[in-house]
């Protein structure tokens, strides 16, 4: 054959030629990419264990399938599905190492707007994650575990976001099943998993594990739900005002995944299942306060785990100039009514509730779920009335924090899309309001006790779950402590948390030793517990307001990881908790406090301070009422209130006045109450006949 030379014309190749030398870079290539992959490898300080293991891999890639989304695992066959309608190309990257490249990636296959690959033979151990377009690797919606650091705290240099390629551990639950408990039963206590054990001397304080250890203390207490505060796995120091980390937990990442550093084991998913199954065992009920209305990926657009990446326009509410609509006060709201979000979160909630025997829901944020991709309220939202007729999910304790940060109040509206309850908002604000004293007040205050029927006439009192306080805003004793918040600790100059807090200090801001004042606080905050546990409808209690736990004034502490938000087992008050526990056992005692239906004028008669002369004046501040054999009174005065029961002989079982141990509630000595007597300044009654 003639040797070329420099300026000799090339000849045209044959179709058989380039067919030939086309097949020759295809079945090369692979091996040259190795090569430049494994000269990487070979370099790196872990050169010895990567090697071993990247010698070993040999996997191979098939279409897959579209459905399920996520990871699902059958044999050695390992199927991945991910959405994104507007992706030109997508590829799937298999980790041996959490940092750097991935050692093996494909690109993906794609139906509709599904991307999808089936592989097998992968080895154990490895991570995974999706890369749509650009070069940023990013997390799978539906993964049921990730990467996380598993100490509290750990600083990330960029998100957690590779997966474990593992099957999940079977888990034993026993035969134990949930145990039924009718909407009028219920006891609801709100608690942060971290916060509840983390001050205290357990073997494992802080944890799934540690509540457990707790579980005889709610016991005793008398609740039969615990709603957790959030559990979806987030990123506690993606803070605004670093070092302070987000100890509340409503910013989350993962939705399928529980909250790695709430673990004690390497395995929160079992952990989380034990946690479940032994609360079950001592009928109490799981509710999660779930996060649907944002997610962690924050205000910072280069802060990108998933979403952002994946489909930022179909799972974020995004206006045509690309600005976020942000109703929620994080940055973003998600497009909870987009068909693919509105599976997203169906799935999601399917998974806590079949999986995890989970009970509940609390919906934070719910009115923000019933916006649409422009922001305006629908008047049918599809994800609401999805849930409300899933087959599994309507049958679950749903509430709703029936607002958003925009001004959307949709309080007395959730009911009307299915099996829904409310957070009260007016309940807590009219009691609060009345007990402190304020006029105009009577009226309402009766109406909340009765369960508030002119916002829920259409429907049940047991819509309503009534609360004094919540994880935001104060404590209870602080709600009788503090006139102004003191968030300064917060790092944002006390500019966050909320301005209107109802609250009444009682004659001193903050800390006092002042006996007057100490008597007056003490005596309100058994006036609120009073109100609270004899209202129709559903109780809620706050983790702490039953030995009266103080925040020292700060009303937004959700980023303080500390003694301010932290259970204190060494300074719990035992006399408030056993205060707290005989009215929870009260009320289980007394059907008549939790009715199905509204109190008609059979079940309930009004006094003053004569009987059968109610007071709905202005300036009343005096409201009785007999139901059944139980007189209860509530005097909001600054002055003694004279009282003339109803005919028969009373014996009291509550008076506000008398000291927390000295309740004959509590110590069982009968106390006969005369037909006319002074009731105290800003105390309350509960008499039996």
């Amino acid at each position: 054959m003639q040797e070329k030379t420099v300026g000799d014309p090339l000849e045209s190749p044959s179709t058989v030629q380039i067919q030939k030398i086309t097949n020759n870079i295809l079945i090369k290539l692979p091996l040259i990419i190795n090569n430049i992959r494994l000269k990487k490898i070979l370099d790196s300080p872990l050169k010895r264990e990567r090697t071993d293991i990247f010698m070993k891999i040999n996997i191979r890639s098939s279409e897959g399938n579209p459905s399920p989304l996520g990871l699902s695992i059958q044999g050695t066959s390992c199927n991945f599905a991910v959405f994104s309608s507007h992706a030109t190309q997508g590829y799937i990257g298999l980790f041996s190492s959490e940092n750097g490249s991935p050692d093996q990636e494909f690109p993906l296959f794609r139906t509709g707007d599904i991307w999808h690959i089936a592989l097998e033979g992968i080895p154990p151990g490895y991570t995974y994650a999706f890369r749509m377009d650009p070069t940023r690797w990013l997390a799978d919606p539906y993964a049921k575990a990730i990467a996380s650091p598993s100490h509290w705290g750990t600083p990330l240099k960029s998100p957690a976001v590779h997966a474990p390629i593992t099957v999940p551990s079977p888990f034993d639950w026993q035969g134990v099943a949930a145990p039924q408990i009718l909407d009028e039963d219920l006891v609801i206590y709100e608690a942060h998993v971290r916060g509840f054990t983390r001050a205290s001397n357990i073997s494992s304080p802080g944890t799934y594990k540690g509540l457990i250890e707790k579980i005889p203390y709610l016991k005793k207490l008398g609740i039969n739900a615990i709603e957790l505060m959030p559990i979806f796995e987030f990123d506690e120091t993606h803070s605004k005002n670093p070092p302070l980390l987000n100890y509340w937990g409503y910013n989350p990442l993962h939705f399928f995944t529980p909250m790695k550093r709430f673990a004690a084991t390497q395995d929160p998913i079992s952990e989380f299942k034990t946690l479940v199954r032994e609360l079950h065992r001592n009928g109490i009920l799981v509710i999660l306060d779930v996060v649907y209305n944002h997610t962690g990926e924050g205000k910072e657009r280069d802060y990108c785990v998933h979403f952002r990446g994946l489909d930022d326009s179909v799972y974020y509410e995004v206006l045509s100039s690309g600005k976020y609509i942000d109703v929620t006060g994080c940055g973003h709201t998600v497009n909870a009514n987009h068909p693919q979000v509105k599976t997203f979160i169906l799935d999601s909630l399917r998974y806590w509730a079949q999986e995890m025997h989970v009970d509940g829901f609390r919906f934070d944020l719910g009115g923000a779920l019933t916006r649409g991709p422009d922001g305006k309220t629908l008047p049918n939202p599809p994800l609401i009335q999805a849930i409300s007729k899933d087959p599994l999910l309507s049958k679950k304790k749903l509430i709703a924090e029936v607002w958003d940060a925009a001004g959307l109040y949709l309080l007395g509206d959730f009911p009307k899309w299915g099996p829904w309850h409310e957070w009260n908002g007016k309940y807590r604000d009219q009691v609060r309001r009345f007990i402190k004293g304020t006029d105009n007040y009577a009226g309402v205050f009766a109406a909340s006790l009765c369960g508030s029927e002119p916002i829920y006439a259409a429907h049940s009192p047991l819509c309503s779950i009534n609360f004094i306080t919540a994880h935001d805003g104060y404590t209870l004793r602080d709600l009788v402590s503090y006139q102004d918040k003191h968030n300064m600790a917060n790092g944002e100059q006390n500019k966050d948390g909320n301005d209107q807090n109802d609250s009444w200090n009682c004659g001193a801001e903050g800390a006092t030793t002042s006996p007057q004042i100490l008597s007056l606080r003490e005596k309100q905050m058994r006036n609120f517990l009073l109100a609270l546990f004899l209202s129709q409808g559903i109780p809620m209690l706050v983790m702490g307001d039953e030995y009266g736990h103080t925040r020292k004034g700060n009303n937004n502490p959700y980023v303080q990881d500390n003694e301010i938000s932290w259970y204190l087992w060494n300074r719990a008050d035992p006399k408030i908790i056993a205060f707290t526990s005989s009215l929870i056992n009260f009320r289980k005692n007394n059907p008549h406090f939790r009715k199905t239906k509204f109190l008609t004028d059979g079940d309930v008669t009004w006094h003053g301070h004569a009987p059968h002369t109610p007071d709905w004046s202005p300036s009343s501040r005096f409201v009785a009422c007999t139901q059944q054999n139980h007189y209860l009174a509530f005097n909001a005065d600054y002055k003694e209130a004279h009282i003339e029961l109803p005919p028969g002989a009373w014996h009291t079982l509550i008076d506000t006045s008398l000291a927390w141990d000295e309740q004959p509630l509590i110590t069982q000595n009968k106390i006969s109450c005369p037909a006319k007597f002074t009731m105290q300044p800003y105390s309350a009654i509960l008499l039996e006949q």
